[in-house]
Parts: structure tokens; C-alpha cells; sequence
């Protein structure tokens, strides 16, 4: 996805920072780019800076330092604010109202006409699955269809932008399911979600792109593909001979094949009955399934292989020097997040 002009960028920050008193950096020159009609995931460690960067781009706090745009607009622009809905992380509605109530009352204050309050507040709940509660009160409701209703409230306004900070915490796996389901439909709208959250298995499902903070920074971002590039395999698993030679392992019959792997330009490991090539071409592999065929192997699985959206998050916060995982918070008064090799 090429990211190269404002009209294509829903936020786009330079050098966002926020000091705290005590000279606590929580976020220490935030580079980041969202394009409009995409799922954008924002991930890290607790005290990475996350909620603190959503509460900047909501004007909720005030920034120590900032540069750059939210649709097109300064950081901070009311306007711009009118077209953005917003899911705070721990929301909480006022407990006696009902589900449509709600939405009125939100409606009310984004300055949605009265008619058109009633007709998409019924829309927005039914999407949400929530209609058959829009008259209960909101003591009633559990945990995820405060989270539904929630969202339902971030979209009265008909939004452009759509920030969810932790959308989905204390949700059951069938309604994770069906806020994603949700994000999908927003984003076959048109729209732009911007979602916080620390559930790595969520965001892997239906992000377009992603960002990681570590320590006030951002460690990386970009698409799996992207991110994981020079790091996709195809393993190829053969299954244990029925009587093996004395000694004898699946490893064995790996090793004579490794020259030929190794001429043809490709990376090659073997971890006991797995074969890890380093190529994502099908083509490449076929003349090695020939090889292994011919020695009489009898092929378990061929799989392609790309690391997860978990094992980013791990290199991530991992320090290369000592293999240590960092310390959770926001950072101390120094300027590299993780030390760089041999330094």
C-alpha cells in the first residue's frame, strides 16, 4: 500500500511526545502513518504508550510535542474531531439508561438531528446485535454488550474515523468474533479504524497494517508480509519410517539433499523431522518433494510457514544484546528504546 500523499493518509503523526512529571517519557517522537479505508492495529507491552497516544490524537491530554494530521487536518482540529467516533478504553455509561438511550444521548451531543438519531441508533444496535436490548437498562448488560454498545455509540455520528481503544477486553470468543465481523463491515464503508488493543490473535486477523510501541517508540510497522519479509519459509515434514535403521533419524534423509537446496540459492535448516527452506516460491520446492519422493519419504505436511503476529511482538520487546525481555512502562531518561548489536 503506497502511503505518499495527505489525501491517502487518515492520521499521519511526526515526533509525537509526551513527558510526564518526573521525566517519565511515555512517548518519545511517535512516527506513524494510517491510510484512509484500512484497519490500522496499534500493539505493545502495558506502559508502551499506547493509551496515552490515543488520548493525544483525542485532545483527552495534552502532548508535550506534536506534528502532523488527523484527516487531513491539524492534531486538535474540532472539526475534524466531529467526523472521528471514539471508544475510550474502561467506558462506562451511566447505568440506569437503556441501550437506546444511550445512543440518543451521544447522538444528541455529535449534534445528530433527532430523527435521524432514532433511525440510526435502530441500525447501529441491530448491527451490533444488541436490538432485542435497546430497551433494557444498562445494569443488566454484561460486559460484552457494553463493549457492543460501545461501539455502536463510537459510530453515531456517521464517523470518517473510527478509534477503538482495547475494543474487545472481557469479550467472549463468540462476540470477538462478531466485533470483527463489525470492523469489517466499517471498513467495507470506507471507513478508517484505528484499534488499540493487546490481543495479538485479533489484531492478526483483521488488520490491514500494524504498529508496534516498545518504550514510547515505534519499533516497527507495516503489513505482515512486510514486516515478516526474508523471514518466510515453506517446512516440509516427513513421517517416521516404519522401521527405522538403528541410529537412524528423519534428519538423514534431509542431509544428502542440503548441496543441491544450498546451489539453488535457498536457505535450508533441518530440525528433526522438519525441513525449513527459505523461499515462499511453491515452484522452488518441487524439485526437493521429488528428491524426498524418489528416497522413498513419505511426505506428513508441506506448509508454508510466516512468523506471527506474536513472534514480531517477542523480537520486539526483546533485547538482541542480552535476550532479556524490557521492562514493562514507559522509558527512563535516555534515548534509545533497545540497544543495537555490539553496542
Amino acid at each position: 500500500m503506497s502511503l505518499t500523499g495527505a489525501a491517502d493518509l487518515a492520521i499521519d503523526l511526526r515526533d509525537v511526545a509526551k513527558t510526564y512529571a518526573g521525566k517519565v517519557h511515555a512517548l518519545r517522537g511517535i512516527q506513524m502513518r494510517v491510510a484512509r479505508g484500512e484497519i490500522f492495529g496499534l500493539l505493545g507491552p502495558n506502559g508502551a504508550g499506547k493509551s496515552t497516544l490515543v488520548k493525544i490524537l483525542m485532545t483527552v491530554i495534552r502532548p508535550s510535542r506534536a506534528e502532523g494530521t488527523m484527516l487531513g487536518h491539524a492534531l486538535g482540529d474540532k472539526a475534524t474531531l466531529a467526523r472521528v467516533g471514539y471508544l475510550p478504553e474502561h467506558h462506562r455509561f451511566p447505568d440506569y439508561l437503556t441501550g437506546a438511550q444511550v445512543l440518543d444521548f451521544y447522538g444528541a451531543m455529535a449534534n445528530v438531528p433527532r430523527p435521524a438519531r432514532r433511525t440510526r441508533s435502530a441500525e447501529l444496535l441491530e448491527l451490533v446485535g444488541m436490538a432485542q436490548w435497546s430497551g433494557k437498562r444498562i445494569r443488566s448488560y454484561s460486559k460484552g454488550m457494553r463493549q457492543r454498545l460501545g461501539i455502536a455509540q463510537a459510530l453515531m455520528n456517521d464517523p470518517d474515523l473510527i478509534v477503538l481503544d482495547e475494543p474487545t477486553d472481557g469479550v467472549d470468543p463468540v462476540g470477538r468474533r462478531d466485533i470483527r465481523n463489525i470492523l469489517q463491515h466499517i471498513k467495507d464503508r470506507g471507513k478508517t479504524v484505528f484499534l488499540n488493543s493487546h490481543l495479538l490473535s485479533e489484531l492478526e486477523m483483521v488488520c490491514d497494517r500494524v504498529a508496534i510501541l516498545v518504550q514510547g517508540l515505534v519499533s516497527s510497522q507495516g503489513t505482515l508480509d512486510e514486516l515478516t519479509k526474508g523471514r518466510q519459509r515453506y517446512e516440509i515434514e516427513i513421517a517416521p519410517a516404519p522401521a527405522p535403521a538403528p541410529g537412524a533419524g528423519p534428519e538423514d534423509t534431509y542431509r544428502p539433499l542440503l548441496p543441491a537446496i544450498q546451489a539453488a540459492g535457498l536457505a535450508a535448516e533441518i530440525e528433526g523431522p522438519v525441513l525449513r527452506i527459505g523461499t515462499t516460491d511453491p515452484h522452488a520446492i518441487q524439485p526437493v518433494l521429488d528428491d524426498l519422493r524418489r528416497a522413498g519419504a513419505v511426505l506428513k505436511s508441506v506448509r508454508p510457514h510466516r512468523p506471527s503476529l506474536e513472534d514480531l511482538f517477542m523480537q520486539a520487546v526483546t533485547d538482541p544484546t542480552t535476550g532479556e525481555i524490557l521492562t514493562p512502562g514507559a522509558a527512563s531518561d535516555k534515548k534509545p528504546a533497545r540497544k543495537e548489536p555490539g553496542r
